[in-house]
């Protein structure tokens, strides 16, 4: 088990950087890339096998963000690995940067381009795929949105997933039940999701997406059951760590100003670890 209170303090930063980087762009989206952090800091620091100074090393596990409006959270994590410099971040979404408003195949660490939603959970069953016919032992990784588990795409992915037997394909949901019209519950209910991912086939738990250990604990269990993918449905607050953020669909896509900034940085930066 990793040091708990090592990743709270990683979430910290990542929170931070990620809220700089949208407001130096003056665009972005904070609800739904604060909510994912935990899940990142789990995955980088802890899970994932990867080489930040070899982003194609042929034996890294693979990651994809289908939430790929949420890439000011893939490309701070990326960045605090050290994939990139961290300079780079106050390029996000300028004109000739590499760290386009969605996340881009162009910037290391980045396996494939995404943002027009429903699509990631099908490459990723592609690479998966591909590693058992390859007999690479290499895992698969891929972080969806709840508002983005409407689209049909995603669920022809579910049972493909299920009929290959992707054992070595890990999907979590960052569940924050808030999408950019409002609540996900209201537009599209798609609750219980993990019961629904089971009758896919699916061996699928329910988790804290905010807790640590609860992150960890759950990635360990990946691959456990045999003959089926894995889904994590991991329950999270849209604009986790801003007051005046969480569960609040205006911060699906607009980036604080100066003086908004300066009391969410205040509000992270006074969070106990």
């Amino acid at each position: 088990m990793p040091d708990i209170k090592d990743l709270k303090e990683k979430a910290r930063k990542l929170r931070i950087d990620i809220l700089e980087t949208i407001a130096g762009a003056g665009s972005g989206h904070p609800g739904g890339s604060l909510s994912c952090v935990e899940i990142l800091v789990g995955l980088y620091y802890y899970k994932l096998r990867h080489k930040p100074c070899d982003p194609a090393w042929d034996g890294r596990d693979r990651f994809i963000m289908s939430k790929g409006h949420a890439s000011a959270a893939l490309y701070s994590i990326l960045a605090s690995c050290g994939y990139f410099p961290k300079e780079e971040l106050k390029n996000y979404r300028k004109l000739g940067s590499m760290l386009q408003g969605h996340a881009y195949s162009g910037v290391p660490g980045v396996e494939f381009s995404t943002g027009s939603l429903g699509e990631g959970l099908s490459v990723a069953n592609g690479m998966a795929l591909g590693a058992k016919i390859k007999k690479k032992d290499f895992k698969v990784y891929c972080l969806l949105g709840d508002g983005e588990m409407q689209e049909g795409q995603v669920w022809e992915a579910a049972m493909t997933a299920a009929q290959h037997k992707l054992d070595n394909l890990c999907a979590i949901v960052d569940h924050n039940g808030v999408q950019q019209n409002g609540p996900v519950a209201r537009i599209k209910n798609e609750d219980p999701l993990a019961v629904r991912l089971r009758d896919f086939g699916w061996n699928a738990l329910d988790i804290n997406g905010h807790d640590p250990e609860d992150v960890i604990k759950a990635l360990d269990l990946f691959g456990q059951a045999a003959g089926k993918p894995t889904a994590i449905v991991a329950h999270t607050i849209k604009g986790k760590g801003v007051s005046f953020m969480e569960g609040d669909p205006k911060w699906h896509g607009k980036a604080p100003d100066k003086e908004e900034l300066s009391k969410a940085l205040e509000e992270i930066k006074r969070e106990k670890i």
